[in-house]
């Protein structure tokens, strides 16, 4: 299974999202690491992705391998993140095939009706656990 992690700004949610994954699923799950700049894909590395890229073209092309793309609700939005998430990237993301598991976090003029206040270390967990029965199913032949 290919996981990607999708961040920007500082990459700390990608950075804290990878260190679950890696407490949490086989170690030859391959996570990708795709920043919106070198400092959230360098702190998504140190959380030990097993490969790491950063920009809006190595979003377009490395997005399309992962099964499962990880990250806040704002990596679906055009100019979210001060404008570090392009348009580009947001369509390639919103395009790819693989299942989507993003965290409720998003622009602040964005409102999503129906979440609760939960912390983000409870929603990362969550998370996790999405994809840990993804994963499972996958290895019974189902996805």
């Amino acid at each position: 299974m290919k996981i990607a992690v999708v961040d920007g700004m500082g990459g700390s949610i990608g950075q804290q999202i990878i260190l679950e994954l890696r407490r949490n699923l086989p170690e030859e799950t391959e996570i990708i690491a795709l920043g919106a700049n070198a400092i959230a894909t360098g702190n998504m590395m140190k959380a030990r992705a097993n490969r790491g890229a950063t920009g809006e073209n190595a979003v377009r092309v490395c997005i399309g391998e992962a099964d499962v793309i990880m990250g806040s609700l704002s990596i679906l939005v055009p100019n979210a993140m001060m404008g570090e998430l392009t348009p580009e990237m947001a369509t390639a993301i919103a395009s790819a095939p693989g299942r989507k598991i993003l965290l409720p976090l998003t622009h602040p003029r964005i409102e999503i009706l129906g979440t609760n206040e939960t912390p983000l270390p409870k929603l990362i967990e969550q998370a996790v656990e999405l994809v840990r029965g993804a994963s499972k199913k996958e290895g019974e032949g189902h996805v």
